[in-house]
């Protein structure tokens, strides 16, 4: 059960510095099985697997897509693409919520195949460029194909394609530079504003004495008070159960129009990921 929590945290359990596909037995079949993409508002469309999200965001024939999953599921990932009636090479920019391998392996393969630049907060960028996940965590480390950060971003700084701009935050924890994305989106005749947060879970991590990343416990107290500040009508996670995505498109596809919609969502979300933090961190103290 201690290691099905952490599957669904996010964070892989893998030994030494074994690439993860090879040390991961375990892994959970969700993260790779296929599921059809499907649009979520005008905008922003789902196309990654059933148990780890990816997004792809367009404007006027150019698009972001935010996080890669797995490097076993690329080949999916750009099928989502074009049977939604892009091309790959219409992505122009690839960012990340977190440099963990379950979200990070695919974006080497997925920038050679669009020719997209990478973009990542600047306290994550040297986890990508290494293929490796930093700061201590009680399952060891893992890997995943380094790939090459084309432009560093800060706290607040944004990215565009055609009309559509996207805002990283930082909030740092899960990983050094977790960062939490949004954006104002159209859903019809209303505007939206939608939040990708990064995770907010501790899946592992070492929050006392952690000497690759000595402020963790800092920078999840901050980072939970930031999320529970910003205001989403759409919170859309990295892992699609967090926000009961496939779930919410049942009822949209029965007609519940705003069945994605939720105001309270991202509070709740930083209210129960606290909680479970300050109960971890007195177990480890």
């Amino acid at each position: 059960m201690r290691k099905l929590s952490v599957f669904a945290a996010g964070i892989v359990v893998a030994a030494g510095t074994m690439t993860a596909p090879a040390a991961w037995a375990e892994q959970p079949a969700a993260w790779s099985e296929p599921t059809q993409p499907f649009r979520i508002v005008d905008d922003i469309y789902y196309v990654g697997t059933k148990g780890l999200s990816s997004y792809l965001i367009v404007s006027n024939g150019e698009a972001i897509l935010l996080d890669g999953t797995l490097e076993e599921n690329v080949g999916h990932i750009e099928q989502n693409i074009r049977s939604l009636g892009f091309d790959v090479e219409d992505v122009k920019i690839i960012v990340n919520t977190h440099a963990h391998f379950d979200h990070a392996a695919g974006i080497a393969a997925l920038k050679r195949n669009s020719g997209a630049q990478v973009m990542a907060m600047e306290q994550e960028r040297s986890a990508l460029e290494n293929g490796r996940h930093e700061g201590d965590n009680i399952y060891g480390a893992t890997r995943f194909p380094a790939v090459k950060v084309d432009r560093v971003l800060h706290d607040g700084d944004t990215i565009s394609v055609g009309s559509v701009a996207m805002t990283a935050t930082l909030t740092p924890g899960h990983t050094k530079g977790c960062t939490t994305w949004s954006m104002s989106a159209r859903d019809g005749a209303v505007t939206r504003q939608v939040v990708f947060p990064c995770s907010l879970t501790v899946a592992g991590n070492k929050l006392v004495g952690n000497a690759g990343h000595p402020a963790i416990a800092e920078d999840y107290q901050k980072s939970f008070e930031i999320v529970k500040s910003m205001k989403a009508d759409i919170v859309l996670p990295a892992h699609p159960e967090f926000g009961d995505l496939f779930g919410r498109k049942e009822r949209r596809d029965a007609g519940d129009a705003d069945a994605f919609v939720d105001t309270e969502q991202l509070r709740e979300l930083a209210e129960k990921s606290r909680a479970a933090f300050e109960k971890e961190l007195k177990a480890q103290k």
